[in-house]
């Protein structure tokens, strides 16, 4: 209903090559790998080969050099086709590459972007532990320096493609009695002595997205890999949250339209009472304010975006617009699901597995609580 003005023409011929790319490779085969538990590696390598992968890391360093919008078009695209489960490319590209150029050294962005922008490497970011979700200064993961090295102990869980990382930032205590100031950022490659992948976690939703215990067991690594500098990886971490939660807000916007297209046409095509669902009263107004909403949320992302292109996005706002979204995303998939009926809670119908997905966005990236926190915060002082 209004045009968005943020991208421009060449943005767009980019958006119909991801697309051509997604209906093709992805959504195909998004069934089996939901089945599977995990996108097969080779999809990776196309991703990568068609130009998908860290779209905004530096050429310099082996990336493509484009800007933000790129990803957010790669997002919005995977989203869009319904197949969000294959959103481990997001989280590799808009979470995990951007500590490396933004922070890393350049021994370390020479040696690994290369191979991130191509799919020969795949990312995890390793945070969350059992006993520490959103509260990341009780992390009992340590890394304890002997000489060059350090040695890695510890149990993190709820990991995002940690079945299949080459390549895991691991959020480490370096400092045990230090709270929040003894955090380090540590890589940690999968083919080191001592580091072990746990099952394949089994989810509500979000199927074809792997999710992995990892345990760390005396695993060394060169003190090269730490990234940053010692014990100054909770400000990294909170530096780069207004990002990733800006990308979860446009993954959320992208399927309150789907999901209101897909809607709007099955109510066209089922009928009920001898005419057609969308001629009810009901059936139009539970819609029409449901698009109103979501016409407002993608209001407020496109202009999260462009603030974030210019570099003045304010992490609370960030922070809002995640809340915001993630909220009217839950809201939207279900109460579009009671249009399809019976039909809605069948895994074979898209609406379902968006039904399925949904949930657990409010949760990652930062709580709906803590959000509110957030904002709370900037209010009150």
């Amino acid at each position: 209903m209004l045009k968005r003005e943020i991208f421009s023409p060449d943005h767009e011929i980019a958006r119909q090559s991801v697309r051509r790319f997604v209906e093709a490779e992805i959504v195909p085969f998004h069934a089996d790998w939901e089945r599977e538990g995990r996108l097969p590696r080779d999809v990776w390598l196309k991703a990568g080969s068609a130009g998908l992968l860290c779209c905004d890391a530096p050429a310099e360093y082996g990336g493509h050099g484009l800007d933000f919008l790129h990803n957010v078009i790669v997002v919005e695209e995977v989203a869009r086709a319904g197949t969000t489960g294959a959103s481990g490319f997001s989280l590799h590209s808009d979470m995990f590459a951007p500590y490396l150029w933004q922070e890393g050294t350049e021994e370390q962005k020479r040696r690994w972007l290369p191979r991130l922008t191509d799919g020969t490497m795949i990312g995890a970011i390793a945070m969350t532990e059992p006993g520490a979700g959103s509260d990341l200064q009780s992390i009992r993961t340590s890394a304890v320096r002997q000489g060059d090295e350090y040695v890695v102990n510890g149990q993190k869980l709820y990991i995002s493609n940690g079945q299949l990382a080459d390549l895991i930032l691991v959020a480490c205590k370096t400092e045990r009695d230090a709270g929040a100031d003894g955090i380090s950022l540590i890589y940690v490659e999968a083919d080191r002595d001592g580091f072990r992948r746990g099952r394949n976690l089994q989810k509500i939703g979000l199927k074809a997205q792997d999710t992995s215990e990892l345990f760390f067991s005396d695993v060394r690594v060169p003190v090269g890999n730490l990234l940053g500098a010692e014990n100054r990886g909770f400000r990294i971490l909170m530096q780069k949250l207004a990002r990733e939660r800006l990308i979860q807000a446009v993954r959320s916007a992208t399927v309150c339209e789907t999901a209101l297209a897909w809607t709007v046409a099955y109510t066209k095509e089922r009928h009920a009472f001898g005419q057609p669902i969308a001629a009810f009263q009901n059936t139009q107004f539970v819609l029409a304010e449901l698009c109103a909403k979501t016409l407002a949320g993608r209001t407020l992302v496109d202009r999260c975006i462009g603030e974030f292109v210019s570099g003045s996005l304010d992490p609370v706002a960030a922070a809002a617009a995640k809340m915001l979204l993630t909220d009217l995303h839950c809201e939207v998939v279900d109460r579009c699901v009671q249009f399809f009926g019976g039909y809605g809670y069948m895994l074979e119908y898209p609406i379902a597995r968006a039904y399925a997905d949904a949930r657990v966005t409010r949760i990652t990236g930062g709580s709906a609580e803590i959000m509110k926190l957030i904002i709370a915060r900037r209010m009150f002082g």
